[in-house]
């Protein structure tokens, strides 16, 4: 990705205005005190709905806001796209280029933008001021290509199933000050099928969101006073179920000492009582850490010779005793041993 950088003019201040503020305070009130920085990135975008873009001074307040560098701040914004560092056209018209739009003619879309406001860029803002273009990936629309968003402070909004016609009656109409419909123009409902024989989704409540349970966000008006949902009355148990449902204390065994032998797996192999002179490091072993050193320490595995001396059968029997589930084979103890010991010994 290409650096991006602030604009050279930047304002001498920058102030959340009343509308802003509110939005600030609703995302502050989301994070505990200590987690304020999670709020950076709605701030920075309330910031930019307010001017278009987001100025370094704006950058300055919204690290004040939430309690951390300015420095990490201006990493946000400039690794996010989305954000502004300069000042842009009063409409950014992003329009999609791929493939399915390209496929139904967002060239043609390109041509228009390119003859109604002039050189692609954000940055290229048209001379009254109001208009910059820019061509951008995948939207997420592409039963509706080819399409555009249009940004402003008023919302981030959808103009779909466009012609280049369209389009260019679309961007006179903003230049005049006139309200652009969002959606597709064909006159469709989101991306109902157009050629479909058969009627489908004719009731608008299966789509409206009118048949949606109603829920109450947190942090909004109200919420506070929303009422827990009751917790209905325990039933009263059969006489005698209180005894039934307790669990019985399980009574633990003591463990015999030779699990493995007594369970017949593999065959036990020599032993020590202490380590002969100073222990090995076992942890040198790949899987073994030092509580499985002080595991087979206790068994009376010290040294890197006897566990390259173990047999198949020995290796079955330590495996099992110390439910190591196959570490040993897995891990090629007896390999490693070998060569540990051939180094110890050379």
């Amino acid at each position: 990705m290409s650096a991006r950088r602030l604009a050279a003019e930047q304002p001498d201040s920058f102030v959340f205005n009343e509308k802003s503020e509110a939005k600030v305070q609703f995302w502050l009130a989301k994070y505990p005190e200590e987690r304020k920085a999670s709020a950076v990135i709605p701030l920075l975008w309330i910031a930019q709905k307010q001017d278009n873009w987001v100025s370094e001074p704006a950058m300055r307040e919204i690290a004040a806001r939430c309690d951390m560098p300015y420095i990490r701040v201006y990493e946000v914004a400039t690794f996010y796209t989305m954000f502004n560092l300069a000042q842009t056209g009063k409409h950014l018209i992003q329009v999609c280029g791929t493939t399915p739009c390209w496929l139904r003619g967002a060239d043609d879309l390109k041509a228009v933008c390119e003859k109604k406001i002039g050189k692609k860029g954000r940055e290229h803002v048209s001379s009254d001021g109001l208009l910059a273009w820019e061509e951008v990936e995948c939207l997420g629309a592409c039963a509706n290509a080819p399409m555009v968003q249009i940004s402003n402070t008023e919302g981030d909004l959808y103009y779909e199933d466009l012609t280049a016609d369209a389009l260019e009656q679309m961007l006179d109409d903003l230049r005049a000050g006139k309200d652009v419909k969002a959606g597709p123009i064909s006159g469709r409902s989101c991306s109902e099928p157009t050629q479909a024989t058969t009627l489908t989704l004719v009731d608008e409540s299966l789509y409206d969101g009118s048949r949606a349970k109603k829920v109450k966000l947190p942090n909004t008006k109200g919420a506070e006073k929303a009422e827990a949902p009751k917790a209905e009355p325990a039933k009263p148990q059969e006489k005698g179920a209180e005894e039934k449902a307790k669990p019985k204390a399980k009574v633990k065994s003591p463990a015999p000492k030779d699990v493995a032998a007594d369970a017949g797996a593999g065959k036990k192999p020599a032993l020590l009582k202490k380590p002969k002179g100073e222990a090995d490091d076992l942890k040198k072993l790949t899987g073994l850490g030092p509580k499985l050193e002080t595991s087979l320490n206790e068994i009376g595995v010290y040294h890197f010779s006897q566990i390259a001396s173990w047999s198949a059968e020995e290796a079955v029997w330590v495996d099992a005793s110390l439910k190591l589930r196959g570490r040993i084979e897995r891990d090629n103890w007896i390999d490693q041993a070998k060569d540990l010991a051939a180094k110890a010994e050379g």
